[in-house]
């Protein structure tokens, strides 16, 4: 499957709905109002597009460490992606309709070593507006079996971003006035990870939603070139992602994601903090 990557079309998307090498995945959801993306995607979604929900099937349960999303077991989800039908030679499309989630997911099969995977630029929203087909029907998915095959360099713990060695950079996707240290009622410290540079995860977009062009994203992050490493990180995991997808297209590759993000850093009294 010639699958472009990092970001598919609404055309190309329409033109494999039926191919049965390609999985859609609806990521549609809305922090604070749990229910609310799979009440979307009951009420239409893309034909075909399994539902994978940011909370029950992207993330483990909260600990007093690891932070607000950590990753689920591994054997578990391997399993639900088998259910949805994305076998080790799959082709899966991604999509939301904020941009956020569908690149948690994109992340998440990388690192279980599935590359063939991409995000629908502008989501829900560009394929409801340019009027293509939806349905209220549940899929009916073939089983298929799916290898996990983790890649640990695709991720980094909290030792490894407080003992970094020099040169490595921290970029944290929050918004700039959660990083400058305005208090929010998601974190339970205000400010950020000393050292660490900001790199707002929506400047990945364009205003009207749809993903930067390569050739804008290597402009956006042009100073992270050079870095000998980058780790990656926002709230709790999962913002943080759409950067990473910046930097895939800026020819950056890499990256690292600190799963746990802020909310595990600040679950460490002794971390210091910086604003």
């Amino acid at each position: 499957m010639d699958l472009p990557t990092p970001i598919v079309s609404p055309a190309w998307v329409l033109g494999h709905m039926l191919d049965p090498g390609v999985v859609v995945c609806d990521c549609r959801f809305t922090l604070g109002q749990p229910e609310a993306g799979r009440e979307r995607y009951a009420a239409g979604h893309i034909p075909g597009a399994v539902y994978f929900d940011l909370e029950r099937d992207l993330s483990g349960p909260e600990q007093a460490h690891g932070g607000r999303h950590p990753l689920p077991d591994l054997k578990t989800f391997a399993a639900k992606l088998g259910a949805a039908g994305i076998g080790d030679d799959v082709a899966v499309v991604c999509y939301d309709d904020t941009g956020e989630f569908a690149a948690r997911l994109w992340w998440m099969l990388r690192y279980l070593g599935h590359p063939a995977v991409a995000i629908l630029d502008f989501g829900f929203p560009a394929w409801q507006g340019a009027r293509l087909p939806l349905t209220t029907a549940p899929p009916q998915p073939t089983a298929r079996d799916f290898t996990p095959r983790p890649q640990p360099q695709l991720v980094a713990t909290m030792a490894e971003v407080r003992d970094r060695a020099p040169g490595v950079v921290v970029v944290d996707a929050r918004a700039p006035e959660r990083y400058a240290g305005q208090p929010h009622p998601l974190d339970a410290k205000a400010g950020h990870v000393p050292g660490a540079i900001n790199r707002f995860w929506k400047e990945s977009l364009r205003p009207d939603g749809t993903w930067k062009t390569p050739a804008e994203q290597a402009e956006r992050l042009a100073d992270l070139k050079a870095a000998p490493a980058v780790i990656v990180h926002c709230g709790s995991g999962v913002t943080a992602c759409p950067n990473l997808v910046a930097l895939e297209q800026a020819g950056i590759p890499g990256a690292r994601l600190y799963v746990g993000s802020w909310s595990d850093w600040c679950s460490y009294e002794e971390n210091p903090v910086e604003r």
